[in-house]
């Protein structure tokens, strides 16, 4: 962990072991991972595109991602529809390289927003893979 202009900078964590074990739910006693979660992703940019909280080493359902210049939390996203899946290849700040996998274009998500108010919203190409991509993390699954 290091400081930057008061904004907290978490390490990146590449222990398979770790980031093997499931998540559990978030509460709104978790918020401060998620402002943690979205100053790392910022010093990330360069190279990562969405980050899940094991990946800063907390083991929560909290995920961070970019949509443009935004970054958007989810707490607790739950995919409840996938569709037209195809296969494509995926990197991790976590991990070296590159690993093939089956993603889907269209998923409908449940989740909590900051003020832990529920939406319910569907993703298409390539904000859906990330999302998909970094609930797989919440579940040990690592591509």
């Amino acid at each position: 962990m290091r400081k930057v202009d008061s904004k907290v900078i978490k390490e990146i964590v590449k222990d398979i072991v770790f980031l093997e074990q499931k998540s559990e739910l978030a509460t709104k006693d978790d918020i401060e991972v998620v402002n943690d979660l979205i100053d790392t992703l910022r010093v990330n940019l360069d190279s990562c595109v969405g980050m899940a909280a094991n990946m800063i080493g907390i083991k929560k359902r909290i995920l961070v991602f970019t949509v443009g210049d935004t970054i958007i939390p989810m707490i607790n996203p739950i995919i409840l529809k996938k569709e037209m899946p195809y296969k494509t290849e995926e990197s991790c700040l976590s991990l070296t390289g590159f690993r093939e996998t089956i993603r889907y274009e269209k998923i409908e998500v449940e989740y909590f927003d900051i003020n832990f108010k529920k939406h319910k919203q569907v993703f298409t190409g390539f904000t859906a893979q990330i999302i998909q991509h970094e609930v797989d993390h919440f579940e040990g699954i690592i591509i």
